[in-house]
Parts: structure tokens; C-alpha cells; sequence
């Protein structure tokens, strides 16, 4: 099998990295983990109305190199915070069930039900 072919069936693994210190970027996250192996991507997440860092971010790693930075680095510190690593969960759903203008009814009815 030729190595282009091979690199392709090699299982990436998506981690969650929590409590990072807002001054963090992402070229520092991605050379932190990278002492335990090739980095596929990185991403921390912004706030989007004022842009801020929201402490927490996603890396992309080979399945036995991400397996060994979790064990690594969950737990350690990281510019002054213990950091949080784990294996990222799918993205849950997060449509709800309607009700999106914030009222739940119950009590006033516009008037309709009035008795005279």
C-alpha cells in the first residue's frame, strides 16, 4: 500500500480542551500538544459579539497521539490554569422544541376569554 494511500485510513480523533487561559492562541495550543504527536487542526472558539477567546478549544489528532495527550496534558497546567482534556463529544442538537419567542403562555390570553 503506498504511504498517500495509508496516511488516509489513519483514524483521526477530535479532543475538547477546557479552561484555557483567554490569552491563549491557537498556534500555543497546537505546539502544546504537538510534544505528543502530529497535529491535524486546532480551533478555539471566539465570542460572537465582542470576539473574545471563550477558554475552551477543539485539536485534531491522530487516534494513538491524541490518546497520549489527553492522558498528558488533562490536568495540567497551562499559563496559571489546570487545563481540561478529554475526547470531544458529538455536538448535541440544539434546535429545542419551538417556543422561541420566550413566552410560555399560561394566565393572559389577549382578552379572548373574557366572562361579562
Amino acid at each position: 500500500m503506498s504511504d498517500v494511500r495509508q496516511e488516509s485510513l489513519v483514524m483521526s480523533k477530535r479532543i475538547y480542551v477546557g479552561n484555557l487561559p483567554y490569552t491563549s492562541s491557537e498556534e500555543e495550543v497546537e505546539q502544546l500538544f504537538g510534544q505528543h504527536g502530529e497535529v491535524v487542526s486546532c480551533a478555539l472558539p471566539t465570542d460572537r459579539e465582542t470576539g473574545r477567546p471563550r477558554g475552551f478549544g477543539f485539536v485534531e489528532m491522530a487516534d494513538e497521539d491524541a490518546d497520549k495527550a489527553i492522558s498528558a496534558l488533562d490536568g495540567q497546567d497551562f499559563g496559571g490554569r489546570n487545563l481540561s482534556v478529554s475526547e470531544a463529544r458529538p455536538r448535541q442538537d440544539r434546535r429545542g422544541g419551538g417556543n422561541r419567542g420566550g413566552y410560555n403562555g399560561g394566565g393572559y390570553d389577549g382578552g379572548r376569554d373574557r366572562q361579562y
